[in-house]
């Protein structure tokens, strides 16, 4: 089976899933249509089911046999992805998503047009806060009932739990290091592990490991995979918020500087600049009304420091790295190369 055979079935077990949630939902007032409307268009329009993939190929890996049941179970991953980017947003003040409004400025407008009373910013922030804990609670409610064995279910509810957390201490993580302007090495590293790298690759790889009951050397090499390319991803995907095409990252180009992300990329550059780059560096790193001509400035920055030379460099290193523990254990047929793929796919965004 292919990568796009499989993203079909994800995004067909959730579009059963989210059928019933509309039911129930309705059943309670019909004003959460608007809730239901806009987290099926948030979790059924765009994404790449990158951390699906990722737990049904560690599964299949240890052997596990494919089921419709492990893909709902696999499924559940998108609604931690969802949760995750619409707080995201929210702490970032973004305006776009996926090319589209955040869920946090739809809100917001349908406040406006609507000629509600109070704060039209407040409430869209409400509203998208309450959406992004839902989708919190639909991951556990879609895995619950995905159908997989009860002693497989147990097994994989150690790692789906500890995942959730993981993710919300790198969240915080991160906004902390813009608030403290935390521009060490380490701190970029440890926010790009918990926030993003351990849940895109790592925890989904052990998830799948352990529906299947994969024996520990099998879940060793996981990590050892895992790790370093979760990382791996995160460095593409923050160099990509500098330098990245609007029209195939769907943000403005430029927005991850407006709003001051203190990532391994940023990091390098403080660490190579005199005080004078540094000092514009600053200055204009967390402006929100930072003009084309002024990321044009911190772009040539980050370029004229070697930072940008040094990511792409540590990318490369540490996608040999997770090429190299993959090799480490015997896995089922076909499940290396599709890994492999998934890998270079994830560090070179062609998915």
């Amino acid at each position: 089976m292919d990568t796009t055979a499989l993203k079909e079935r994800v995004e067909k077990a959730l579009a059963h899933f989210l059928l019933d949630q509309r039911a129930l939902l309705a059943g309670i007032d019909p004003a959460l249509e608007t809730i239901s409307d806009t987290i099926e268009r948030f979790v059924l329009r765009g994404g790449k089911r990158l951390r699906p993939a990722f737990a049904y190929w560690g599964y299949r890996g240890a052997g596990g046999p494919d089921t419709e049941e492990v893909v709902a179970a696999v499924a559940a991953l998108e609604f931690v992805q969802a949760s995750a980017l619409i707080h995201d947003d929210v702490m970032d003040a973004s305006d776009t998503r996926r090319g589209e409004p955040a869920v946090h400025r739809r809100f917001e407008v349908m406040h406006s047009t609507s000629g509600w009373r109070g704060d039209p910013k407040s409430f869209g922030a409400g509203a998208a806060i309450l959406l992004g804990d839902l989708c919190l609670t639909w991951s556990d409610e879609l895995l619950q009932r995905s159908g997989v064995e009860a002693s497989a279910l147990q097994r994989a509810r150690q790692v789906f739990d500890l995942m959730r957390t993981e993710v919300i201490a790198g969240q915080y993580l991160d906004v902390h290091a813009q608030a403290t302007e935390d521009t060490s090495l380490h701190r970029a590293s440890t926010v790009a592990r918990y926030k993003s790298a351990k849940y895109t690759v790592e925890r989904p790889l052990l998830l799948g490991a352990a529906l299947a009951d994969a024996p520990a050397e099998v879940r060793v090499a996981y990590s050892g995979f895992g790790l370093p390319l979760g990382e791996a991803f995160q460095l593409r995907d923050d160099v990509l918020g500098v330098f990245g095409d609007p029209s195939q990252t769907g943000k403005p180009a430029g927005d991850d500087l407006r709003e001051g992300k203190r990532t391994y990329l940023i990091a390098s550059a403080f660490g190579a600049a005199d005080d004078e780059t540094a000092a514009r560096l600053r200055a204009g790193l967390g402006n929100p009304r930072l003009d084309a001509a002024g990321v044009k400035d911190l772009r040539a920055i980050i370029v004229d420091t070697g930072a940008l030379a040094r990511t792409e460099e540590r990318i490369a290193h540490l996608t040999t790295a997770s090429l190299q523990a993959l090799r480490t254990v015997e896995l089922a047929d076909g499940t290396r190369e599709m890994l492999t793929n998934l890998a270079e796919a994830a560090t070179r965004r062609s998915l």
